[in-house]
């Protein structure tokens, strides 16, 4: 038995206060002086928004996809975790709570893999895998451009391995399969590289996101959904223009592997983790919420406000990283973080409007 959606709210609370914490804290980081209550968060910008949100999140939809109760500890961790983070707690509490958590998640994918092996469970198990990994060296105490790699590729495996699933409709080739097991390879590769040859390392998973966007491109069924109205589109949309940020930013990478700070390194980072992996949220918000929150959310057209901002502010963002123009930059990233909150609100407006309409129905049901 799975807690109920009410039980789960909480955690779904915390997510989102994450999430909040972790823009405000990259907008800090970008220049806008703006009060923080607590100086640790500009400095863990990324810790929070990769293990406190997106894995606490990841571990609570995959603990809801199981269907068991032990599965929610990896999210309850997660959460706990992030909180832990955002009070400004000693170091060692969250990093900690925040491993353990993703460990969990590792257990979680191992449990799926029992259930059906297939070449998708071993992608999503692979990516909680670098999770793990790369909680682990923050934990360690290692410089974070250590761990960011890991963690980059968790969210990309992540991804990749529920697009791989869904392509399963199509009937996808022995090729494609096999060329997506040889990328998955190389970016695995590549994560192992980073441990003794850092600039290497990165240079060969940056080669690996590369060929992971040419073959999504090529074999992803959102090619041919494009064209089909309503939220199969804007699904289609999101996925479209993330795959196009996987391989800027891969780009990005492979050029500037070896840098472990400044703006080009900032670029890579946000070409992957706002342009794809955002995009991603985009993409599946509207399937994935109400699954964990038991919430109905309806789409509507203006969804694509918040994904048309998001391509604004990003190409912004990058053109002020790589011409080096800190003003263009600066706004760039406000722009995103406006987008993201725009997208939170019109979801929350969606659900609310959903309940109200659905309540009115049962009482008009129930007087006639």
């Amino acid at each position: 038995m799975k807690p109920s959606p009410l039980l789960r709210m909480p955690l779904v609370a915390i997510i989102g206060l994450t999430l909040l914490v972790a823009i405000w804290a990259g907008l800090v980081r970008l220049g806008w002086a703006w009060p923080s209550p607590l100086t640790g968060w500009v400095g863990y910008h990324g810790a929070l928004m990769v293990s406190g949100f997106l894995g606490t999140l990841i571990a609570l939809e995959r603990a809801v996809a199981l269907n068991a109760r032990p599965a929610f500890a990896a999210s309850l961790l997660g959460a706990i975790g992030a909180l832990a983070l955002i009070l400004g707690l000693p170091e060692p509490v969250s990093p900690l709570l925040l491993t353990l958590s993703s460990a969990g998640l590792v257990l979680i994918n191992a449990a799926m893999i029992r259930r059906h092996f297939a070449l998708f469970t071993a992608t999503l198990a692979l990516g909680a895998l670098a999770l793990l990994v790369g909680n682990i060296l923050w934990l360690a105490g290692e410089p974070f451009p250590t761990a960011v790699p890991w963690w980059t590729a968790f969210l990309v495996m992540t991804i990749v391995g529920e697009r791989l699933e869904l392509s399963r409709v199509t009937r996808p080739s022995r090729l494609s399969v096999r060329l997506f097991a040889i990328i998955v390879g190389l970016v695995a590769a590549g994560l192992l590289l980073s441990l003794v040859a850092y600039t290497w390392g990165v240079r060969l998973l940056n080669l690996g996101f590369v060929a992971l966007a040419i073959w999504l491109f090529r074999y992803d069924i959102a090619r041919k959904t494009v064209r089909r109205p309503g939220i199969t589109r804007f699904v289609a949309v999101n996925l479209l223009l993330g795959y196009g940020w996987l391989a800027i930013g891969g780009l990005i990478g492979l050029r500037h592997a070896g840098v472990t700070a400044g703006l080009t390194y900032d670029a890579w980072l946000h070409a992957i983790f706002l342009g794809f992996v955002v995009g991603m949220i985009f993409a599946h918000a509207l399937i994935i919420l109400p699954a964990i929150s038991g919430l109905e959310i309806p789409f509507h057209q203006l969804l694509y406000g918040p994904t048309m901002l998001m391509q604004v502010g990003l190409i912004m963002r990058v053109i002020g990283d790589l011409a080096t123009q800190l003003e263009f930059r600066r706004w760039g990233g406000l722009i995103n973080g406006v987008a993201i909150l725009w997208f939170l609100l019109q979801v929350i407006f969606l659900a609310i409007r959903a309940k109200r309409r659905s309540s009115r129905a049962k009482v008009q049901s129930a007087i006639k």
